[in-house]
């Protein structure tokens, strides 16, 4: 049985990405199991993990389904980060993105449904 899912975000130094995640969630990391890794609870069983020592930074993509996206967005603002403007998807689905500064790519969702 899987208990956790841990999405991976590939960064070219954790000391720098670890300040840009604090302000994107408005708080430090839940753990520091190594010197090149921090990692944040977002969810009940759902982690993202930050690493620095591999090929790839920047090539990640994670999406977040969030509550109220108005909400979230007007909460980056106030901690210094700029989202991307708002699209609209199908079926009520609404998304905004942010950079990081290494390149990748974290996708907020408003009204995500499990079924449609």
């Amino acid at each position: 049985m899987i208990e956790h899912v841990l999405a991976v975000v590939p960064v070219s130094g954790v000391d720098r990405a670890t300040r840009y995640y604090e302000q994107l969630f408005g708080r430090a990391p839940d753990n520091r199991p190594m010197a090149t890794l921090v990692e944040w609870r977002v969810t009940d069983s759902g982690w993202l993990q930050v690493f620095s020592g591999t090929d790839g930074a920047g090539g990640a993509f994670v999406n977040f389904a969030v509550d109220d996206l108005d909400g979230w967005l007007d909460g980056l603002r106030s901690r210094g980060i700029t989202p991307g403007d708002v699209q609209e998807a199908d079926k009520g689905v609404r998304l905004s993105a942010v950079t990081d500064p290494d390149g990748n790519t974290i996708t907020f969702i408003g009204g995500f449904r499990v079924r449609y």
